[in-house]
């Protein structure tokens, strides 16, 4: 009698994204993962459940790479406006494929109820600290909003930037970030 083969949650994990990343979120299927990995979908179901537990799964995921570069840039200034600027440099320094990765996630979890909640919940409450009423809050809320401008239009494929125009946009948004109070 042979051992029963042993499924890597992580290298399920990887086929559905780059499911995501090559055929787009609406391809995100437990078949398609399963075709992928060529085991059954009772295999898939066994390691995740659901189409919605895999794709909580993926999106932890991506969190926490997303966090352990989020925090590196945060250097223990919790201040709203640093919070800020460390996701603008966590998002300028994480990797071209995680973003991808990111940006298709995104795609997923957008079309569910409880996902998109989830989403705008997280967005609200990277600037929900921010002194609205300061020169310093209102620039760090245009950082966040540029910031993810610049994400949304590169990783969602609506606007072509390479690495150097990739760079150089955040170069001007790290310097509106480190400006001194003038216009915001």
């Amino acid at each position: 009698m042979g051992r029963q083969r042993t499924i890597d949650r992580e290298k399920v994990l990887d086929a559905a994204e780059t499911i995501v990343a090559t055929q787009g979120a609406a391809a995100l299927t437990i078949d398609a993962v399963a075709r992928a990995m060529d085991i059954s979908k009772g295999g898939v179901q066994y390691c995740f459940g659901s189409k919605d537990a895999l794709i909580d799964a993926m999106f932890e995921r991506w969190g926490k790479a997303y966090d352990e570069v989020f925090e590196q840039a945060l250097r223990a200034d919790d201040s709203p406006p640093n919070v800020v600027r460390a996701h603008m440099l966590a998002t300028r320094r994480y990797d071209q494929a995680s973003s991808a990765k990111a940006a298709g996630l995104m795609a997923a979890l957008i079309q569910t109820p409880q996902h998109l909640d989830s989403t705008r919940q997280w967005y609200r409450e990277r600037i929900a600290q921010l002194d609205l009423n300061s020169a310093a809050g209102r620039r760090a809320r245009l950082v966040f909003l540029a910031t993810e401008g610049a994400f949304m239009l590169r990783y969602f494929g609506l606007m072509t930037i390479d690495q150097a125009e990739w760079e150089a946009i955040f170069d001007d948004i790290a310097r509106l970030a480190e400006s001194d109070g003038g216009p915001a």
